[in-house]
């Protein structure tokens, strides 16, 4: 199967994109600033709309988080 998924800095202004993210959730409490996650994800997974798509990132993103120290228990 072809590799789907870009991985590759695909943002004109990540800056300001990380800017609007961390905006995004000013003020909120944690239970709210998780379903904002929550919803944009599911806005943006409509948007993309190609489920062999999805399926890559949600498959990258797992492996991305298992394989990170920091989920690991001390």
């Amino acid at each position: 199967m072809p590799n789907l998924l870009n991985t590759q800095p695909n943002l004109a202004r990540p800056d300001d994109f990380y800017e609007a993210l961390i905006d995004m959730h000013r003020d909120l409490d944690e239970t709210q600033s998780q379903a904002a996650n929550a919803q944009l994800i599911l806005l943006l997974a409509n948007h993309i709309g190609d489920h062999d798509v999805l399926l890559a990132a949600m498959s990258e993103t797992r492996a991305g988080v298992v394989a990170s120290p920091e989920s690991t228990p001390a």
